[in-house]
This record gives structure tokens, C-alpha cells and sequence, in this order.
């Protein structure tokens, strides 16, 4: 059965009937005759000279085009690379003054606040109150213990080290900042100013209670904590979500020969004087409460330690 003929895309109108090829060859070939013709005469009409000059034109012209835009586009450069350069230099110093971390012992340079982030700067100790309104109110002195640590250890490239010795040498309040757990946090917002607690040695050779320190300022907000290159710095915390508070101590007392871990722990089985210490059962908690019992117990601990070895504690003042 012969091919149906093709039609257009409607389908009502047939195509026009296909030519032979031997027609269809000698039409192409007059065609290209035709248009060879009318491009040669065309070429005649245009003398070579005009041609050439006109080609050379284009190609000066084009030149020129190009000088002029380079010409233009040096002197717009030069008229706005001090500025440029005065932009860049200034963008690249707040970069590396958010980037540098405080110095030693985690205070902040003065310039180390200034950033295009909101970080934070410490305020003046002077300048902020004893006490704090926010801070619930309890009858006389409550007691605790609070760990530090007096050996060399790295956070984020800081050396964490704080010991007794180094609380001894400060002439003003130390804020006891970087606190990062929500149970110790709301021990420090619940301290009193004229608060006591023991200063312990944390992740050494020999832990243990190494002295005595006073509360001299009820909390306030931990600003370390939204200061990038802190060691604990914390992107969750800011001004509107304030996560992490300190309080303020001042150096009362060094034992002369200090508690051990050992000898807590054994003070502390069923019986002994610090059977209920909250340190003892929470080991890891870097502030914990001590019951009036305890701190008494263990102060007496600590003057019988002193006597039998001969030395006395190292003081500012008397410690109830």
C-alpha cells in the first residue's frame, strides 16, 4: 500500500506535489548563479582604496575607543582608591581586632570591644553595686565551695589557669566568670554579698580545699560569655538572652596545708562530718552549697592541719 502524502499541521490542504531531482538541481544551480553575480557586482562598485581606508579607520577609531575607556577607568580608580583603600583598612582591622583573643588571664584589651558585632565590654568593678535586687534575700552567712583550676589547661588558646595565689594577688574584686552550667549559675544567684565559700583546686595533682573567699558582689552578668575568643564563649547569649551570670569574690584565707580529696572522701562515709556534702554526691559541679555543720567542720579541720605541721594560715582577716 502506497505512503500517504504529507500534509500541513491543520490536515485540510496537501502539500504541492515533489519535483524530480533533475529539476530540482538545475533550479539551485541558476539560483546560486544569480546571487554570485549581483555580490561580484556589488565588489565593482566599491573601489579597493576606500575600502582599505575604511578598514583602517574602524580599526583607529576602535583604538581610540579603547585608550579612552582605560584613560577614563584609571583616573575613576585613582580617584577612588583612597577611599577604597581607607574602607579596606578599616574593615580589615575591626576583623582582626574581633578576632584577637583577650590576653592572659581573660581580660580584654580596651580596643578588643570594638567590633561590627555587639560584643561585650566588662564594666568597671567600682561601678557595679554589692548588691544586686534580683538576687533572693537569706538570713545570715550561707556557705559554699567553688572549684577552680590552678594548673595550666587551654580553652579556644587561653590558658584557664586561676589559683588561690592568683585570687591572693588581685587588688580588686574577681569577677568567678565562665560558669557554664545551669546549676552552678543559680548557686551564684542565690549567693549573698558577705557570703563565704572555700576556694578548691580542680583538675590537678592534688585536689582539694585550699582556702577561704568572701562574696563581695551578688551576681551580674557574665559578659565573657558574648565576647568571641573567650574561652567560653557562648553565640547563644546576648543582651536581650542573658544565659550566664558571676559573682564577685575577694581572697580571705589560705590554709596552710590544704584538704585533700582523699581526706574528704573519707570525711565523707556513712557517719563522718560530710557524709550529706553536696560536692561529695556531685562531683562534678564546679559550686555547691556546704552546710553550716560542714564549714565548721572542715575550718577545724584545716587549724588542726596548720598546728600539726607547725604553720599558720596566710589572712586578710578573721573569717567567721
Amino acid at each position: 500500500m502506497p505512503p500517504r502524502k504529507r500534509t500541513t499541521d491543520d490536515g485540510d490542504e496537501p502539500v504541492a506535489k515533489r519535483r524530480s531531482s533533475r529539476q530540482a538541481a538545475a533550479s539551485m544551480k541558476k539560483a546560486d548563479e544569480k546571487d554570485q553575480g549581483s555580490v561580484d557586482k556589488a565588489r565593482k562598485a566599491v573601489p579597493s582604496r576606500t575600502k582599505e581606508r575604511t578598514a583602517a579607520s574602524e580599526k583607529d577609531e576602535s583604538k581610540g575607543d579603547v585608550k579612552k575607556t582605560k584613560k577614563v577607568t584609571a583616573a575613576t580608580d585613582e580617584k577612588k582608591t583612597p577611599a577604597k583603600k581607607g574602607r579596606q583598612a578599616k574593615a580589615k582591622k575591626e576583623d582582626e581586632e574581633e578576632a584577637k583573643p583577650p590576653p592572659k588571664g581573660g581580660k580584654p584589651a580596651k580596643d578588643d570591644t570594638k567590633s561590627l558585632r555587639a560584643v561585650s565590654e566588662d564594666p568597671d568593678v567600682d561601678s557595679i553595686p554589692t548588691t544586686n535586687p534580683d538576687a533572693p534575700r537569706h538570713d545570715g552567712e550561707w556557705y559554699w565551695l567553688m572549684k577552680a583550676e590552678p594548673e595550666s589547661r587551654f580553652e579556644n588558646g587561653i590558658d584557664v589557669r586561676f589559683s588561690i595565689d592568683d585570687l591572693r594577688a588581685r587588688e580588686k574584686p574577681e569577677g568567678w566568670d565562665g560558669i557554664r552550667a545551669y546549676a552552678a549559675r543559680n548557686h551564684m544567684r542565690n549567693m549573698n554579698a558577705g557570703d563565704k565559700a572555700f576556694f578548691y583546686h580542680s583538675n590537678c595533682k592534688e585536689p582539694g580545699i585550699a582556702g577561704v573567699m568572701e562574696i563581695v558582689k551578688e551576681f551580674s552578668e557574665d559578659k565573657s560569655a558574648r565576647r568571641p575568643g573567650t574561652p567560653y564563649y557562648d553565640p547563644q547569649s546576648s543582651k536581650d538572652n542573658i544565659r550566664w551570670s558571676l559573682v564577685h569574690v575577694e581572697f580571705r584565707k589560705k590554709f596552710a596545708v590544704p584538704i585533700g580529696l582523699k581526706e574528704l572522701r573519707e570525711l565523707g562515709k556513712p557517719g563522718g562530718p560530710l557524709e550529706n556534702m553536696m560536692m561529695l554526691k556531685q562531683g562534678r559541679l564546679s559550686v555547691s552549697r556546704v552546710s553550716a555543720e560542714e564549714w565548721k567542720a572542715l575550718n577545724e579541720i584545716a587549724d588542726e592541719k596548720a598546728k600539726e605541721a607547725g604553720l599558720k594560715h596566710e589572712m586578710t582577716k578573721l573569717v567567721k
